[in-house]
């Protein structure tokens, strides 16, 4: 019986290490009052404009949950292309920005890290992960 148990606790450790971070709407929010510029961020929202393709980058605006609209910065060289349309619902896991203006946005939706980007990023859409 402490074989099986031992077993059922390894297995609940091995499943709960690959998760990836969850959407915490009210969390951003919070950073972008607190001009937490660089902050990592994961967030759900509704995408409102039709992506845009510039420089090497996905570009498209969204609203979350919270009220805040935000623009995504995605990086085409370094990650597949969103296949998003203006109603569709996503999930961003990336790098709050707050620019003058204020413009606010996420990059850093990669999984490749650098020195700007430290952490690796992703968008989730239609089940799918774009990194």
């Amino acid at each position: 019986m402490r074989g099986a148990a031992s077993l059922l606790v390894a297995l609940l450790l091995v499943t709960g290490c690959g998760e990836r971070d969850q959407p915490d709407n009210q969390g951003l929010h919070q950073d972008i009052v607190k001009d937490a510029n660089g902050a990592e961020v994961t967030f759900d929202a509704l995408v409102m404009t039709a992506p845009v393709e510039s420089g090497g980058h996905e570009r498209f605006q969204v609203d979350d949950t919270a009220g805040d609209t935000l623009e995504v910065d995605h990086n085409t060289d370094l990650a597949t292309y969103v296949p998003v349309r203006v109603g569709n619902q996503v999930i961003i896991h990336g790098q709050l920005y707050i620019d003058p203006g204020p413009k606010v946005g996420v990059h850093c939706t990669h999984a490749k890290t650098s020195s700007g980007c430290p952490a690796p990023g992703w968008i989730e859409f239609g089940g799918n992960y774009y990194e």
